[in-house]
C-alpha cells in the first residue's frame, strides 16, 4: 500500500484518537456461534436495529440468557458449539429466524447461508467452540488454512473485513475492522482512506500511542473500537467535505 498520510496528518489523527480515550474490551460473546453471527450480519447493517435482534433471537432458541458477558468473567463452556448450531438450523429455518439480508446489495448469498458455511468450514478444521477458535489464532498453520477457506464464503469482500472482524470477536486484539463507520470517522478528519489504508493508519496510531510511557498497552482493537463508536455517532453530512 502506498503511503497516504503525512507525518503532520498522523500527529493530528493520533491526537484525535487519544481524545477518544480508547478503552479495553468490556464484553465478549460466550459462544463461537455468536461470533460467526455477529461477523456475518454486521457487515452492511445497522448494529443496534439489525444485528442485536438477530443475536437475541438465536440466543433465545438455545436458551442462552446472557449471550455476552464482561470480558473479565471466568471462562465457561461454550453453550452453542458450531455443530449444535448446524444441527439446529438449515438455510431456510435460519433465514426465517433472522432476516433475508444478503452478503451483497447486488445479490450475493443469504447471510443465513454464509453463517452456516462459516460454521461448516470451522468445524471441518476442528473448531467447534470458542476455545477451539482461540487456539486456532495461536496456531499459524491452522489459522492460515482456515483463513484460506473462509475467504471463499460469499461476502468476504476485497479487504476481508468480515474475516478480520470474526477473529476480533473471538478475542484477537491485534486486528481491526475498518468498516464504513471507521472510514466515516477518518473522513470527518479530512482523511479519505480505503479499508486497507485505514487499517494501516490505525496500526501506526497504536504504535505512536504506545511510544509514550503508560500503565497499560493500547491495542489495535481498542483504537478501532473507539473510532467505530465515534464514527457511528457522526451524521452522514459530516463526511461530505
Amino acid at each position: 500500500m502506498s503511503e497516504s498520510i503525512s507525518d503532520g496528518d498522523l500527529d493530528r489523527v493520533t491526537a484525535a484518537v487519544a481524545a477518544l480515550e480508547p478503552r479495553p474490551r468490556q464484553r465478549r460473546w460466550v459462544s463461537v456461534t455468536f461470533c460467526v453471527l455477529d461477523a456475518v450480519w454486521s457487515i452492511g447493517s445497522r448494529y443496534d436495529s439489525t444485528v442485536v435482534p438477530v443475536m437475541k433471537r438465536v440466543a433465545d432458541d438455545f436458551g442462552v440468557l446472557e449471550a455476552s458477558v464482561p470480558n473479565a468473567a471466568p471462562a465457561s463452556e461454550d453453550p452453542v458449539p458450531l455443530q449444535r448450531f448446524r444441527g439446529t438450523y438449515d438455510v431456510d429455518s435460519l433465514t426465517k429466524r433472522t432476516n433475508t439480508q444478503r452478503t451483497s446489495t447486488s445479490g450475493g448469498a443469504l447471510k443465513a447461508e454464509a453463517a452456516l458455511e462459516y460454521a461448516r468450514i470451522l468445524v471441518s478444521h476442528g473448531i467447534d467452540t470458542i476455545d477451539d477458535a482461540r487456539r486456532a489464532i495461536a496456531d499459524p498453520a491452522l489459522f492460515n488454512r482456515v483463513e484460506c477457506d473462509l475467504k471463499k464464503v460469499p461476502g468476504d469482500g476485497s479487504h476481508g473485513i468480515r474475516r478480520g472482524y470474526f477473529w476480533m470477536l473471538v478475542g484477537d486484539n491485534s486486528r481491526v475492522k475498518p468498516d464504513r463507520m471507521v472510514l466515516r470517522w477518518f473522513a470527518s478528519h479530512r482523511l479519505g482512506l480505503d479499508p486497507e489504508q485505514a487499517a494501516h493508519v490505525i496500526r501506526r496510531v497504536v504504535e505512536r500511542l504506545n511510544s509514550t510511557p503508560r500503565d497499560t498497552t493500547i491495542t489495535a482493537w481498542e483504537v478501532d473500537h473507539a473510532i467505530w463508536n465515534a464514527g457511528r455517532r457522526l451524521p452522514l453530512e459530516r463526511t461530505r467535505r
